[in-house]
């Protein structure tokens, strides 16, 4: 059956500035928000030489309806904190943002690129110019999957924009995320110990939830997640050596279409290594409406690979690697890293 949600092509949106030198190596993998002024924001990711990632500002400028370009308005988050800088690197890095009205806060989830690579950490802003750090993510232990998560890398992460039910049955704020199994990566000798039941170390998507009661009370419990599930693992050969999600799920009639990318090819399991042969591509799952860990169905092909020159040719070449969506005017926009250099935008359109 066919996929029924595609992407198309609306250009480029964002390259860097030869005069801002945060931005030497790329802007990339935006996240967005709405303002309290009513206007869209992006966060994009501004990588300066030497690898170093911050997190900037950027007001989005709309004509007819359709994102023509952005107005800098700086940086609100740089890796000035211990857990965000080790001794040859440093970076906050690929921010999701979701809008939790039941919180009335926009939910920053970033990785954290310290002394051990990368981690997830967590902030919070009630107006997208001011972010209070919750620190780093950590996740619950779980007798069934008998593992420590906090042990391993995790990546791309994003929150569900509303409480869903999670397992247990409790209201709950739910997270996506993907842990990277290989620990050799930070001491070598010591493989990939799987969770319990698992059998492919191939990084795919989990999900976490935290009770959104404790989260009312204090909304520090964002960053303490339990209950996790895999949701999904790569399974077409677009995304035949990992998968991660993108932007926040959006409700959709069939469920929650999760917007996300595959990358095929070769690939450094080093997360300190930039150098890799893979090509990145989006893709999309929905899923269930009442349980959020079970896929209902996912996009067989690609909906963007790299094509243009944009997307072939870059900081890392053949990247197409969604982060978030915005609906202006009626109209859903997708926003993506092209080859870790520009950002792109991308209408999201139903096919039937």
């Amino acid at each position: 059956m066919t996929f029924p949600y595609r992407l198309v092509r609306a250009g480029v949106l964002m390259a860097p500035d030869a005069d801002e030198p945060f931005e030497a190596e790329g802007v990339l993998n935006p996240a967005a928000g709405w303002g309290p002024d009513g206007h869209l924001y992006l966060l994009p990711r501004l990588v300066a030489r030497g690898n170093v990632s911050r997190i900037g500002l950027a007001r989005v400028e709309v004509v007819d309806g359709v994102p023509a370009g952005v107005r800098r308005e700086g940086v609100v988050l740089a890796p000035d904190r211990g857990w965000e800088r080790g001794a040859g690197n440093a970076g906050v890095e690929d921010p999701r943002v979701t809008h939790l009205p039941v919180l009335g806060l926009h939910v920053m989830t970033y990785v954290a690129f310290g002394p051990l690579g990368p981690r997830l950490a967590l902030a919070t802003s009630a107006g997208l110019r001011e972010w209070r750090r919750l620190g780093p993510v950590q996740f619950g232990y779980d007798d069934g999957l008998d593992v420590d998560l906090n042990l391993y890398p995790n990546k791309d992460a994003v929150f569900f924009p509303e409480p869903v039910i999670a397992p247990d049955g409790t209201p709950s704020l739910a997270m996506l995320h993907r842990p990277m199994w290989d620990l050799g990566t930070i001491r070598p000798g010591q493989g990939s110990p799987l969770p319990s039941g698992l059998h492919d170390d191939r990084p795919g998507i989990w999900i976490s939830y935290v009770p959104l009661a404790e989260v009312a009370l204090d909304p520090t419990a964002l960053v303490r997640l339990r209950g996790h599930r895999l949701v999904a693992l790569p399974e077409y050969p677009y995304e035949e050596l990992k998968l991660g999600a993108g932007p926040a799920p959006i409700r959709v009639p069939e469920g929650w279409l999760m917007l996300h990318h595959g990358a095929a090819g070769t690939i450094s399991d080093n997360p300190f290594d930039q150098q890799q042969g893979a090509v990145y591509s989006a893709g999309a799952m929905i899923l269930d409406a009442d349980d959020p860990a079970r896929v209902l169905t996912r996009s067989k092909e690609p909906l963007l690979s790299p094509e243009t020159i944009d997307e072939v040719s870059g900081t890392v070449p053949n990247v197409v690697f969604p982060t978030t969506a915005a609906d202006i005017g009626g109209t859903l926009y997708v926003f993506y890293g092209m080859a870790d250099t520009k950002i792109g935008i991308a209408r999201l359109e139903r096919t039937r």
